[in-house]
């Protein structure tokens, strides 16, 4: 763990008011911001490797738990795709300045693309994109569309399916609330306009997100400048020390 206490950045009111856990790195501009995947926090091996070469390099840099997540309040039973990406817009808008560089690993991805579209309809894109095995709406394409007829089915009476985990042993909670909201938020059903350019860093032995389905979120890329990188070993985490330099140099080379 990071030695001392986080900040908090607070986000929604009344019932749904919720603590963000938030630990920054000062520095210049832009900052760069990780948006985590799903059930992980800010402690992840990448997320740690950033911010020591923020901290090396004089780069501001942000780093969260989404709601229910590390030591973030809430449930991670409670959460959804909206709820997360709001959490990441309270603490890019608090924390991150005008034009962050945003890094989304996994499901972070996605609700990185989310935020940049926010974020460009704002008049004030992100600086820049670096996304790591990108898992765009991967509640539906998958998940959903992957469940048996069973899984499927005790979802929709129960509320509640708990998907065996390759990363740990505990389960991972998948939900209605979770799935329905996920088709909410769908963005490979046209065109991404995040007004900035992308980096996609994917390794083509990704059991969780297929090479193949980031090469589709590419083709719904077409106004953007982006680059795609295969790592033809790499896995989903991406954490071996030859990735990690990969990542960090697709960063601060999005930096330069």
């Amino acid at each position: 763990m990071t030695p001392g206490d986080p900040q908090f950045v607070t986000v929604g009111t009344g019932v749904d008011s919720r603590r963000i856990a938030v630990r920054t790195v000062p520095g210049r501009d832009p900052a760069v911001v990780w948006l985590g995947g799903f059930r992980s926090d800010m402690e992840s091996t990448k997320a740690l490797a950033l911010a020591e070469w923020a901290e090396a390099s004089g780069q501001a840099m942000v780093r969260f738990d989404y709601s229910g997540h590390g030591v973030s309040d809430g449930r991670f039973e409670d959460g959804t795709i909206s709820r997360w990406r709001d959490d990441a817009m309270a603490v890019i808008e608090a924390l991150a300045g005008p034009a962050p560089l945003l890094v989304g690993s996994s499901m972070g991805a996605w609700i990185t693309l989310l935020v940049a579209r926010t974020l460009r309809a704002a008049g004030r894109p992100a600086h820049g994109l670096v996304l790591i095995a990108p898992a765009a709406d991967f509640t539906e394409t998958l998940m959903w569309d992957r469940f048996a007829p069973a899984v499927r089915a005790q979802i929709l009476e129960t509320g509640l399916w708990l998907r065996p985990s390759a990363y740990g042993d505990e389960p991972y909670p998948i939900t209605r609330g979770l799935i329905e909201d996920g088709r909410r938020n769908l963005v490979l059903d046209g065109p991404i306009a995040t007004g900035c350019p992308i980096h996609i860093l994917q390794g083509m032995q990704d059991e969780d997100v297929p090479w193949r389905h980031a090469m589709r979120l590419v083709e719904h890329l077409p106004g953007e400048e982006v680059v795609a990188t295969l790592v033809r070993d790499g896995d989903h985490r991406l954490s071996r020390p030859q990735d990690i330099a990969r990542l960090v140099d697709a960063v601060a080379a999005m930096v330069r």
